[in-house]
């Protein structure tokens, strides 16, 4: 299966400002770039790091005035659909290093605040049992709709106001898996079929020595996804973090299917 990606985001930046993109589609085993480019209008040189997990990549702009990115990208998902509520669980003490921060509560992920419930709702489930029926749960008791949140939604607000966008989504299915000693980590994403077209966030949990994405929205199966970056929450998955003042002009995010 293949991705045709096109995005432009077009700002105004009053003052000098530090702006740090994340919109490559990240070249992994399961996703192989046929071709990617990425333009950035601005005086300044840019710098590229590695994302999170040395997944994808981070690019460092510089910018005051107009500052324009486009990038555009195919890519080839070849990623087997698995059913991992059979799946059993890792036991904390052998799971990998780097598995380990995403058992730990964050700025958006107030996981500790919901042991008690994934206890109260789901009982004795673990491991891909656990985590199947977290993300069935969090589909069947929210609604999406756009507008509903803002940057400083957590998701215990998610939890009590029972709606959200895809960010608030994979931020409680994040929370109540970390809460049932799951690992879970966030990832944004490109997906076809996103309603309204943008970047699209979701879940991915550790289980049985691998990660497997979870969309609560139904929005995009597993093999649909291509990966831009990972991270705790969404502080460490925005596609743009602006270090100073930035408004938007206009932004597009257009994801077709080729095959």
């Amino acid at each position: 299966m293949r991705l045709s990606i096109a995005v432009v985001l077009d700002y105004w930046i009053p003052d000098h400002a530090e702006i740090l993109l994340q919109v490559e589609a990240a070249a992994m085993v399961d996703q192989r770039l046929e071709h990617q480019d990425m333009r950035v209008f601005s005086a300044h040189p840019i710098r590229a790091v590695p994302g999170e997990d040395a997944i994808g990549q981070r690019t460092w702009a510089q910018a005051e005035g107009h500052f324009r990115v486009e990038y555009n990208a195919v890519v080839k998902i070849e990623r087997a659909s698995i059913d991992f509520s059979e799946l059993p669980e890792t036991p904390m003490a052998d799971l990998p290093g780097d598995a380990v921060p995403y058992l730990m509560p964050s700025r958006y992920c107030e996981s500790d605040r919901f042991e008690g419930f994934v206890k109260a709702e789901f009982g004795d489930l673990r491991g891909g049992a656990l985590a199947a029926a977290i993300g069935t749960w969090v589909q069947a008791n929210m609604t999406y709709a756009s507008g509903s949140s803002a940057g400083e939604t957590t998701a215990l607000m998610t939890f009590a106001d029972r709606r959200g966008v895809c960010r608030d989504y994979a931020h409680l299915v994040v929370s109540l898996a970390r809460a049932g000693g799951i690992p879970a980590r966030c990832v944004a994403a490109y997906a076809p079929g996103v309603s309204p077209p943008d970047f699209h966030a979701v879940a991915e949990v550790w289980l049985a020595g691998g990660w497997h994405l979870i969309d609560a929205t139904g929005m995009a199966a597993c093999g649909d996804l291509a990966r831009v970056a990972v991270g705790r929450d969404a502080t460490d998955i925005a596609f743009m973090t602006v270090f100073g003042t930035a408004f938007m002009n206009s932004q597009s995010v257009k994801v077709e299917l080729l095959e």
